[in-house]
C-alpha cells in the first residue's frame, strides 16, 4: 500500500490544452487529505459517480486553514486540524489560473454537513477508501478527455498530488 508523507513537497503546475497563455483571473481552493484507519477521506458525488478530495474556494479575509477546516466541515462533517500547507498545484485553464492548496488533516470532531444546492444535487456524500484504491480511480484522469473535461482535469491534478505526496515521482 503506498504511504503519503506528510513534508513540503513544493509547487507544480498543471497547464490545460486550453490555456490562452495568459491569466487575468486567480482563485484560490485548499482541500484536505485526512487519514484515519488507513483510509483517506473523500467527497463523492453519488449522482455522477464522480470523486474529490474536500475543499473549496477561500473566502475574502480568510486564512487557508481556516479555509480547509470550514470546507471539509462543510463537505462531510467531519473536523480537522490541518497541518502548514505540504503542496500547491497551479492549474492554468484559459485566461484562469486556479491555485490549490493542499494539508493534511487530523479528524478533531464531527459537525453537522452543509451542502451548497450543486452539492445537494449530486448526492454528495463522505467516503473512506484505502489510497490504492483512490489511485486507481484518479489514474484514469485520461479517459475521460473527450467526454469530461472538467472530470479529466480535476482528477489529474489529484492524481498529481496523491502521487507527489507519496514520492512516486
Amino acid at each position: 500500500m503506498a504511504a503519503l508523507r506528510n513534508e513540503y513537497r513544493g509547487v507544480l503546475e498543471i497547464v490545460g490544452a486550453n490555456y490562452f497563455g495568459k491569466w487575468d483571473k486567480t482563485r484560490t481552493a485548499c482541500r484536505g487529505i485526512v487519514i484515519r484507519d488507513h483510509r483517506l477521506l473523500l467527497s463523492y458525488e453519488t449522482v455522477t459517480g464522480q470523486w474529490m478530495l474536500p475543499g473549496g474556494g477561500l473566502e475574502a479575509g480568510e486564512d487557508e486553514r481556516e479555509c480547509c477546516i470550514r470546507e471539509v466541515a462543510e463537505e462531510t462533517g467531519f473536523l480537522i486540524r490541518p497541518t502548514d500547507c505540504v503542496l500547491e498545484i497551479d492549474e492554468y485553464y484559459e485566461d484562469f489560473k486556479w491555485v490549490n492548496r493542499y494539508f493534511f488533516g487530523e479528524v478533531t470532531g464531527e459537525t453537522a454537513v452543509h451542502l451548497t444546492e450543486r452539492e445537494k444535487e449530486v448526492g454528495m456524500e463522505p467516503r473512506w477508501l484505502h489510497l490504492d484504491e483512490i489511485l486507481q480511480i484518479f489514474s484514469e484522469h485520461a479517459s475521460y478527455a473527450d467526454k469530461d473535461e472538467m472530470r479529466r482535469g480535476m482528477y489529474l491534478r489529484e492524481y498529481t498530488a496523491l502521487c507527489k505526496l507519496c514520492g512516486a515521482y
